[in-house]
């Protein structure tokens, strides 16, 4: 008597996990690509000039 109930048991297992990898039909795919940015800056970027040190006054 206990194995017939370990063998139901059993087959309730395989046929969930069955059940359970179904999913969307048809082929899988990739989603598409993100449309592209415009297009690059026009001319390299030049970095922002250096500023002057800070004048030390001397104390009176």
């Amino acid at each position: 008597m206990k194995s017939s109930s370990a063998f139901y048991i059993g087959t309730a297992i395989v046929v969930s996990s069955i059940l359970a990898g179904c999913g969307q039909p048809g082929p899988l795919y990739l989603p598409k690509p993100p449309a592209a940015k415009g297009a690059p800056a026009k001319g390299p970027v030049e970095p922002a000039p250096v500023p002057p040190p800070p004048v030390i006054v001397p104390a009176s």
